[in-house]
């Protein structure tokens, strides 16, 4: 399925107001709320809508600090990288990790509560990840830009 104007009109407005009613959301795009619900429907049954969720505020919930661990591992094999993925998905401090090109081979951004958390987020479970050869950690400063809306 292809989008048209009016999916990606549909998808901009949930990316940024996930709560919206049918109705309101029909009449930001134009369209009846029954037209307007049945390609709601078609875009979650074709995987363009993945999910819906409530972003949280890190800083309310006491988590402020950001951490990007770039991670070296000791080799390439197959069996090294599924284990090492399947070991980092397990860390609850950790929101994303991805597989890289370049000088590190895995990314991963964490958030804790201070630098003093963090060195327990590292020495509880980052030293423990298989094949682990180099870490480097950045702490953010500060977030300038922050988005979960792609766009459409």
């Amino acid at each position: 399925m292809s989008l048209d104007d009016t999916d990606r009109r549909i998808l901009r407005v949930l990316q940024r107001k996930g709560r919206i009613s049918n109705a309101e959301l029909a009449e930001s795009v134009n369209l009846s709320a029954s037209a307007c619900h049945r390609r709601v429907q078609r875009l979650e049954a074709d995987g363009y809508i993945r999910d819906y969720v409530a972003l949280l505020n890190a800083r309310k919930l006491g988590i402020p600090t950001t951490v990007f661990v770039e991670i070296k591992l000791s080799s390439q094999a197959d069996e090294l990288l599924e284990a090492f993925e399947k070991a980092v998905a397990r860390v609850p401090d950790v929101l994303e990790c991805h597989l890289m090109a370049g000088t590190a081979d895995y990314i991963l951004k964490i958030v804790a509560e201070d630098t003093e958390d963090f060195a327990r987020i590292h020495r509880q479970y980052l030293t423990r990840l298989p094949g682990v050869a180099q870490m480097q950690s950045s702490f953010a400063l500060r977030t300038v830009f922050k988005t979960t809306a792609l766009p459409v």
